[in-house]
Order: structure tokens, then sequence, then C-alpha cells
């Protein structure tokens, strides 16, 4: 094809109008991530492993997870700070995590959406020596990660039963995972998963719990019903005495008739 001013290839000039575009926007997303990648907190050391960043934060005295982690971490290392809570979403800018220690911190509460955002990707997770005593059922939902929950004052209930139930615990630890306190006191101090294995239910003691509490309620409405009904009657009786005891006082109607002849005889 000829133009004034030289001849231009057409099989060039769609080269340059269609795929320059996306050859530039492939390379920012690299710059972009590349960057996003070599932001490490201040307060941590990072590291490169496999062409991923490995985040160490360890023995920082920080007391929440740092918000401005890299994008490509792989591997986060909060171990022995004083974070006490696990909120909602805070990993959820990390696809590629795949290895998560929080142990040996003051974490007593874990939000119901704590960990969305790495429930595929997560392959191991270290929450022992905490200060968790229960969890909410969404909290571990669909995470695959080998799970250490070690060396946390658990109180046994119907909800960390239901928990248990779903995790793929490390097998390692799982002997140290124990009831602190429990619904049914003498399973105090045992490792749960020997109180379940066992065949105790927890979610049994629950139901009955409940039963017993709606039967106590039910027994203290009827009484109250009772107790006012004997009242009403004792009181209407103590009423109807007292009527009756000034209807007597009334002259009769005869006596009134005699006492009315009288007078007019005297008239």
């Amino acid at each position: 094809m000829t133009f004034p001013g030289g001849t231009i290839d057409v099989s060039r000039k769609v080269f340059i109008h269609h795929f320059c575009p996306l050859i530039l926007r492939s390379l920012f997303t690299v710059i972009f991530f590349s960057v996003m990648g070599s932001a490490c907190p201040k307060s941590c050391h990072c590291s490169e492993r496999n062409g991923l960043t490995v985040v160490q934060c360890s023995t920082r005295n920080l007391e929440e997870i740092p918000p401005d982690l890299p994008h490509d971490t792989v591997s986060l290392l909060l171990s022995s700070n004083h974070i006490t809570k696990i909120p909602n979403q805070a990993f959820k800018n990390l696809p590629w995590l795949q290895e998560l220690d929080l142990s040996r911190n003051a974490i007593d509460t874990v939000d119901a959406g704590a960990f969305q955002g790495v429930t595929e990707s997560l392959r191991a997770l270290d929450l022992s020596h905490n200060h968790m005593q229960s969890v909410p059922k969404e909290a571990f939902a669909r995470l695959h990660a080998k799970i250490s929950l070690s060396n946390n004052p658990w109180h046994c209930e119907c909800t960390l039963q239901e928990v248990l139930r779903e995790l793929r615990l490390d097998p390692e630890t799982v002997n140290e995972v124990s009831c602190h306190t429990s619904v049914q006191e003498e399973y105090a101090g045992k490792p749960v998963i020997q109180v379940l294995d066992s065949g105790i239910n927890f979610c049994n003691f629950h139901h009955k719990t409940t039963d017993v509490a709606m039967f106590v309620t039910m027994f203290g409405w009827f009484t109250m019903v009772i107790a006012y009904v004997i009242y009403y009657v004792r009181h209407n009786q103590e009423d109807a005495r007292r009527h009756l005891e000034y209807l007597k006082s009334l002259p009769s109607s005869s006596q009134i008739s005699k006492d009315f002849d009288t007078i007019s005889t005297v008239l």
C-alpha cells in the first residue's frame, strides 16, 4: 500500500496498533507487581524465595498485623509479638501466601472473615500459644491448610467441636489442643481429640442445657401464674367477706316497715 511520503507494510501497522498496547500493559503489570513485591514493611525483614517474598516480622513488638505487606508474599512470619486480633480480610491482598505463623502472640479474637482471600493458597497456619478460647465457625471455612491450635485456653463446647471437625490439624501438636474449661467440668485439662474420640458430643450437652433452661423458664412462669391466681382468689374472698358483713349490719326491710308504722301511729 502506497502513501505520500513512503510505503507502510500493513502487517506492521496492525502490529503497532493492536499488539503494542497489550505489550505495554503487560510490562506495566510486571513492573507494578515487582514494585509491590519489593515494598517491605519497616519493622520487618524481607528475602526472596523462588521469585517470591518471605516476610520475617517475628519478635518485633508488633501489636497488629502490618497492613503494607508485599503483594507477592509467600511466607509471613509474625510469631512472638503482641498481636491480639486477626481482623476481617487481614490477608486479602496476599494471593500467593502459603505459610502464616502467628504463634506466641496474645490473640484472643479471630473475626469470621479473617482468612478471606487466602483460603485456597494457604498451606500452613500456626496459631499455637495464644489466648484463644473460641473461634467462629466461619473463620476457618474452606481452609485447606495444616493448622496448629495447640496451647490455647480452649473452652470445649459445641461450636469448638464443629470447628475442629472441619480442620486438618497438625498431627504433631493435635494432642496439645486441650480443654482449658468445658461445659462439663470433668473434661477440663484433657485433649479435645481424646474427649471427642471417646464418644463425647458437646452439642448434646448444649441441647440439654437449652432444654433445662427452657424448662426452668416455663416453670417460673407457671409458678407466677399460680401465685397470682391464689392471690386474686384470696383477695376477692376478703372483699366478699367484708361486703357480707356490711350487708348484715344493715337493718332488714321488715324492721324498717315496723318502724314506719310506729311513727305513723304516733302521729
